[in-house]
């Protein structure tokens, strides 16, 4: 099936295949007439780039790319990309890529405005009122994994290389003006990658439905993402060339990250420091922790778990639905345990006590105590799944 739609939720969403040929329109609409892309390296080296800017220079616009970019962004890489934005004289920017790629080049286009430190804009209180708004220069998004979901974020996710943390930076206007999400820019992405950014986005919609804030819109827009992967990330992960599942899997992921504006929670909470000390993929984190975390909240979720199940079309409640959770994370590749991502226990203070500060930790169900993170980390790295 050919799944092509335009929606606006919660930002222009010009979706299905083939939808990057649209993309000159899309910068002009925005009001970017010489845009810089910002991606990752990998993605620089393929062909999927050369021919975005033929597609640009087709549209007559000129564009340069920037793809300085480390798997999880820095200071640095936003501090470089911004130089190049400044001196090519850009009035947009194009974030291509997964969470790297689209972290990083909403972080350029928001700092490029601001004379303020980035540190000084991260998702405490009130502290995105800091920046200048009015510098804050326009973004199209376009996701090329199914995952993070920042395409319709309004946030980036930025390494403090410093204290080894992950630092969310916040503004409304992080929000892409227009997000193009084309499932076939999602095709080459490998079986390994293809699982472990699913587990992402399953770690989004499952956290924005236990989180303890009423939202009841985000809470339904979660249970249905989870149902969509259940039903669609075995079949992306099994054949990459499944244009439907990658389809669906695409939609999933925006719906989580549309979600979690509900909260996200201790699996974010843990896997936010253990990748910033170990430089570890996130979304496999998230996928190996998510089962350990389900048990530790469990008398708080337990109920609204067992709904989803239902829904979901798992039978056996709470149970059933942990046993699917590890029976998908099998299927898929996900290790069992943080040990085979070369985590040990000699930290494990550490990333408890930078989980306890991590802003995910306060959508938890369950107000964990640093002794608690540092109990679940510990299990996680033993593989203690006891219910």
């Amino acid at each position: 099936m050919t799944l092509t739609a335009n929606w606006n939720f919660p930002t222009t969403v010009r979706f299905g295949a083939g939808r990057i040929k649209e993309l000159g329109k899309a910068c002009r609409d925005a009001g970017i007439t010489k845009p810089l892309l910002v991606t990752d390296p990998g993605l620089a080296a393929l062909p999927m780039v050369a021919q975005i800017i033929d597609i640009l220079k087709a549209d007559g616009l000129s564009a340069a790319v920037f793809s300085d970019v480390k798997a999880n962004p820095n200071e640095a890489n936003v501090s470089a990309g911004v130089e190049t934005y400044r001196k090519g004289g850009h009035d947009g920017v194009i974030a291509l890529g997964g969470g790297s790629g689209l972290d990083a080049g909403k972080a350029v286009a928001f700092m490029q405005g601001q004379t303020r430190p980035i540190w000084d804009f991260e998702d405490i209180g009130d502290w995105w009122t800091r920046a200048n708004a009015g510098a804050i220069a326009p973004i199209v998004a376009i996701p090329t994994t199914a995952g993070t979901g920042s395409e319709v974020g309004r946030a980036s996710v930025i390494t403090n290389e410093a204290t080894h943390e992950k630092k969310i930076i916040f503004h409304p206007k992080l929000l892409p003006a227009i997000v193009i999400a084309d499932p076939e820019l999602t095709i080459g992405l490998p079986a390994k990658l293809t699982a472990a950014t699913g587990m992402d986005a399953l770690a989004h919609n499952l956290e924005a439905y236990c989180a303890p804030g009423y939202h009841p819109m985000a809470a339904g827009i979660a249970v249905e993402g989870m149902r969509l992967i259940k039903q669609w990330l075995p079949k992306a992960t099994a054949n990459g060339g499944d244009i439907e599942a990658r389809s669906q899997m695409l939609a999933a992921s925006s719906m989580g990250a549309a979600a979690f504006q509900r909260g996200l929670g201790a699996v974010h909470a843990l896997s936010h420091p253990i990748g910033g000390l170990y430089d570890a993929h996130h979304g496999t984190l998230n996928g190996v922790l998510m089962p350990y975390v389900l048990v530790a909240n469990r008398e708080a979720v337990e109920d609204r778990i067992t709904d989803a199940a239902h829904y979901m079309g798992i039978t056996g409640g709470f149970k059933g639905f942990l046993d699917w959770l590890v029976a998908l994370r099998s299927e898929l590749g996900i290790p069992n345990t943080l040990r085979e991502l070369g985590v040990g226990e000699d930290r494990l203070d550490q990333i408890a006590e930078m989980a306890i500060r991590d802003p995910s930790a306060g959508g938890n169900p369950i107000a964990f105590s640093q002794e608690q993170y540092r109990d679940i980390a510990a299990r996680a790295v033993r593989g203690e799944l006891n219910l």
